[in-house]
């Protein structure tokens, strides 16, 4: 069967299942890749007859790894693999399968009857209130020197593993660059099964009850970037029911769903940022929202845009393309519950086009019930940019030009000492902000913790315990590699740990990044979202090293560095790289994280799992 595919021109994302890549397709992607280099006698870059007497094995590396990576960092292991068919003009002697061997499969189905009756790390944030905290662990701060690595598993084509892995009923549940979503054994990392998406799965996995008519079961509840949501069998990985919760071109689905009494809150995001980079994309027309569905049916049960208005024709470019607006304010991240005040807290993003709108760079507080928008808290005014923005031909560039100070961290929603209750989260502009969810966000305190970008700033996330806010700094910064417009991370920028008291945003300690060495596309960059238990924060970093830090002063306690070869307990070969996006998961005993990271950063396609010990 012809494989799905929707693409835009210039930097686009290809949403696409596992079915072979045609010949004219591979084409497609090469042109929008590659052409402008590889036809257009740039230096150092090979034309049409030096790549087709190569092998396309050589020219997969490449961009796998190689000198190719960050160009082709947007692209799904299958795109990369119809480029090189394409160019060279040979088939690979070997078919690509994801379908795990006989051998990695469980050999007994486990008693998963109740999955959250026990230990679990579920969905995003551990809980409603998108902490990442986790008690109970099943092993203490002090036992946090002695954690060795258990097993590994590798993603079989993937060159980034960046999805948080969830736990609960003793399986680890991940997705893939390439759609693929995997229930694992906690204990061995066998396969209990796997469930192919229809586009790339980073949101982490949700589990819940649902009822389904016939009695309670639960659902593993997944997005993926092109939109969709799906509740599968959490026992099986049956698929139980499926809806598209935006009908945008590149609308996606990154930020995990959050599920409270019987709904689940679907925030959608977009890749239209990218998309409008070209000039003959008529940018923009994509907004965010946050949409309701039962989760027992997946039926609708509201939509709310954070901009009201849908885009107009507004002005035309210097090549007389339309554009529209006002657009993006995408919701990147897994929004918070609130019961006390039935609503339900998220954070935005930037604008994609002119006019700025007063809902993006904000907290935004909705009723349950209706969707109602209760109120808003806007940090960045005036900010539209999309990556045109940072290319030499900035025609669809919006006249604010940035400085894309996007939320893609999750709001946490904390209790205070003094009785009075926080939302906290961390902007890409390299500062911290708490502000009152029942004072209709008014600030409580800021505080400046780097200098910020377009990479952040602070990033994926930070956690909280009861006095502290634990906060990784990425601060990453790119260079632009010669006669090219693919980037290299900056091997000496970036990166550092900062606890702050929740009440005040008064810096308890901080911890410098530690020098990131001379590997490859290394950063001491922390991108990564936090994970804390009590005594301990943990944070990856960009370099490929997971720390983990005293929460009392901020001294590295225990540090493993994942960038090397593994071998996998399902026989796929598999390496580790930059740490980015998901955090680690901890329950029962176990801590699993994802390494690798091929977009200005290390590529991978590892997940460890690792206890005290290694038993």
């Amino acid at each position: 069967m012809r494989r799905v595919i929707q693409c835009v021109t210039g930097f686009a994302l290809c949403l696409s299942s596992v079915a072979p890549l045609l010949a004219d397709e591979g084409a497609t992607v090469y042109k929008q890749l590659c052409a402008s280099c590889h036809d257009g006698g740039v230096d150092r870059a090979p034309d049409r007859e030096a790549l087709r007497a190569m092998t396309p094995e050589r020219v997969l590396n490449a961009l796998q790894g190689g000198v190719m990576t960050s160009m082709a960092s947007g692209r799904t292991p299958l795109e990369h693999r119809g480029v090189a068919e394409f160019v060279t003009g040979k088939s690979f002697s070997q078919a690509f399968d994801s379908t795990p061997s006989p051998q990695a499969m469980c050999s007994a189905t486990t008693d998963f009857s109740n999955p959250l009756a026990g230990p679990q790390w579920n969905g995003w944030g551990v809980n409603t209130s998108n902490t990442r905290y986790q008690d109970g662990t099943g092993f203490t701060a002090a036992q946090v020197p002695r954690l060795k690595l258990k097993w590994a598993f590798g993603f079989p084509g993937e060159v980034s593993a960046d999805a948080q892995p969830a736990m609960a009923g003793g399986r680890v549940f991940v997705g893939t660059q390439s759609g693929t979503v995997y229930s694992l054994s906690a204990a061995t990392g066998c396969v209990h099964w796997f469930f192919q998406a229809a586009a790339a799965v980073r949101a982490a996995v949700n589990i819940g009850r649902i009822d389904t008519g016939s009695g309670p079961r639960y659902a593993a509840f997944i997005g993926d970037r092109a939109a969709n949501v799906y509740a599968v069998d959490a026992a099986s990985g049956t698929l139980l029911w499926h809806v598209k919760v935006d009908d945008h071109s590149v609308a996606r689905v990154t930020g995990t769903p959050t599920l409270h009494n019987g709904r689940l809150y679907v925030p959608v995001a977009s890749g239209e940022e990218a998309a409008g980079a070209t000039p003959d994309y008529e940018c923009c027309r994509f907004r965010g929202s946050l949409v309701a569905l039962e989760s027992a049916t997946g039926k609708q049960i509201w939509k709310t845009y954070t901009i009201p208005e849908a885009a107009t024709p507004m002005k035309k470019n210097k090549i007389g393309t339309q554009l529209w607006g006002p657009s993006g304010a995408p919701i990147w991240t897994s929004p918070a519950i609130d019961v006390r005040r039935n609503a339900i807290y998220v954070t935005t993003g930037d604008n994609y086009s002119d006019p700025p709108t007063r809902n993006s760079d904000a907290f935004m507080a909705l009723d349950m019930n209706s969707g109602k928008i209760l109120w808003t808290r806007q940090m960045t005014a005036k900010d539209a940019w999309n990556t045109a923005c940072r290319l030499p031909d900035k025609a669809n560039c919006p006249d604010a030009e940035g400085p894309d100070f996007d939320f893609a961290s999750a709001p946490i929603l904390v209790a205070l000492p003094n009785g009075r209750r926080a939302l906290v989260a961390g902007q890409k502009s390299g500062v911290a902000h708490a502000v009152d969810p029942d004072r209709l966000g008014a600030i409580l305190w800021q505080v400046r913790l780097g200098h910020g970008g377009t990479l952040g700033g602070i990033q994926w996330g930070s956690a909280a315990d009861q006095l502290n806010v634990y906060v990784a700094l990425s601060d990453i910064v790119r260079t632009m590699i010669p006669n090219s417009l693919a980037t290299n991370p900056d091997p000496k920028e970036g990166g550092g740990m900062f606890a702050l008291r929740l009440d005040t945003g008064r810096r308890v300690w901080s911890t410098p990044a530690p020098a990131c060495g001379d590997r490859p596309r290394c950063s001491p960059a922390q991108s990564a979202a936090v994970s804390a238990i009590p005594g301990v924060a943990f944070s990856g970093s960009v370099d490929g090293h997971l720390r983990a830090y005293s929460t009392s002063d901020g001294a590295i306690v225990w540090d493993f560095d994942t960038v090397r070869p593994y071998e996998t307990v399902n026989h796929v070969p598999a390496r580790g790289g930059s740490l980015n996006v998901g955090g680690p998961a901890i329950a029962g005993g176990t801590l699993v994280v994802n390494s690798g990271y091929v977009n200005n950063g290390i590529p991978g396609n590892v997940l460890l799992a690792f206890s005290v010990d290694g038993e």
